[in-house]
């Protein structure tokens, strides 16, 4: 459930109001300026924080609080909203991260002159441990591709890229032609903020990508989109999208019978721990991946530790007389 349908706004007839139009044009817009402008960001990102500020203006209106005079115990309240809801910590993080950065634009641009959310405190983060797919699974996976299908080679070019790439979804969208240096085995990846990298690609996904060529060769393709390596053409010719993805993710999944909850961003989790499992040192998994930092990339670490400790439980001779579990 939404935070606005949880206070029972009525969206529609809000947004037509004069007290949302006056807000969208004197702090929104600005804001939404500032963000794209001064500070870069990409448009998911862009769009992330668009969201998060106008869950916070729908709060605000329905308590009849005007943003330039919102205060802390408002900004808890709001907080405590989204625990309500029953949003994530890592969600609702996000989401007060995002109202702090408003907060600082505020001060920024003088209007106002103190931070309501200096003292706004994010809960705690665990380490969260994403699902993987076994190499066994991600085969069983590109198994339920059916080939006989105008899309289907495509889809197992794309899914066995998007694995032996570890890209982004976002990533394996935008992948141009041009950026495809197949003969020597990289491909060039815009990432976040707009950093390229190169990337090493198995002769696998060079196969299936030289496989769907044969097929996309065939297509009619506008100008526009060309040089985008996947192509949708069911519902007009345009760039792969995110969203068609995840839900051919989520399909490929449940035809062949894997329970976990995943998503393309799992293939990206997959081929970060096979490498690291095959001892592939940290420093070149960050590259691949690029991340900014290493902290990021050591979530992998946590992931081989824990799946090193199931192993000890299982196999070790301590263990094996009691089911698995340790004995005391």
């Amino acid at each position: 459930m939404d935070l606005i349908e949880e206070q029972n706004i009525d969206v529609s007839l809000f947004q037509r109001s004069a007290r949302w139009q006056r807000w969208q044009r004197e702090l929104v817009r600005p804001y939404y300026i500032y963000l794209r402008l001064e500070r870069g960001l990409s448009p998911n990102t862009l769009d992330a924080y668009m969201r998060d500020l106008d869950k916070l203006l729908s709060f605000l209106a329905a308590e009849d609080v005007e943003p330039l005079q919102m205060t802390i115990e408002q900004l808890h309240a709001f907080a405590a909203g989204l625990f309500d809801i029953g949003l994530d910590a890592r969600s609702q993080s996000r989401i007060l991260s995002g109202i702090r950065a408003f907060c600082r634009f505020l001060i920024m641009t003088g209007r106002i002159d103190s931070d309501p959310s200096e003292l706004l405190v994010s809960p705690k983060l665990g380490i969260h441990l994403p699902e993987v797919l076994s190499v066994e699974e991600i085969d069983a996976l590109i198994a339920a591709i059916r080939l006989d299908t105008k899309e289907g080679q495509r889809n197992r070019a794309m899914i066995e890229v998007l694995y032996s790439c570890g890209l982004r979804v976002s990533e394996l969208c935008n992948l141009k032609i041009s950026d495809l240096y197949l003969e020597e085995g990289f491909i060039k990846v815009k990432g976040k903020g707009s950093k390229e990298r190169l990337v090493p690609i198995s002769p696998k996904a060079i196969k299936e990508l030289h496989l769907y060529f044969l097929n996309r060769n065939q297509w009619q393709i506008p100008p526009e989109y060309q040089d985008f390596v996947f192509i949708t053409v069911r519902r007009g010719t345009r760039n792969i999208g995110r969203i068609m993805v995840f839900h051919l993710i989520k399909e490929l999944a449940a035809k062949a019978g894997i329970q976990k909850n995943i998503s393309p961003h799992t293939l990206r989790h997959s081929f970060a721990t096979h490498l690291l499992e095959g001892g592939a040192n940290l420093r070149a998994i960050q590259a691949m991946l690029g991340h900014e930092s290493i902290a990021t990339t050591e979530i992998y670490t946590h992931i081989d530790r824990s799946r090193l400790r199931e192993e000890i439980l299982l196999h070790h001779p301590r263990n094996m007389h009691h089911g698995g579990q340790s004995s005391h």
